[in-house]
């Protein structure tokens, strides 16, 4: 981050159980907002990416597992 760029705003990003269809458009609001992510830079990140760009890095808070991230994209393949 250069110095013309606005501090990430801290988000709870809790971990979900539902498919990341459903949480998308949010996800994307979210990152528009707080990171200034144009709609190619939402989705050409990863999703650890989005979870370490919104999280206070002075926090320890729970990140989303690999076996959660699985989970998560096995759902989707099977929609």
């Amino acid at each position: 981050m250069n110095g013309s760029e606005p501090a990430p705003m801290p988000v709870s990003v809790p971990a979900q159980t539902g498919l990341f269809s459903q949480s998308a458009s949010a996800l994307a609001g979210i990152a528009a907002r707080a990171l200034g992510w144009r709609p190619d830079e939402f989705w050409n990140a990863t999703p650890a990416d989005l979870v370490l760009a919104l999280s206070d890095p002075q926090s320890s808070s729970e990140t989303i597992t690999r076996t959660e991230l699985n989970h998560l994209l096995e759902q989707e393949r099977n929609g």
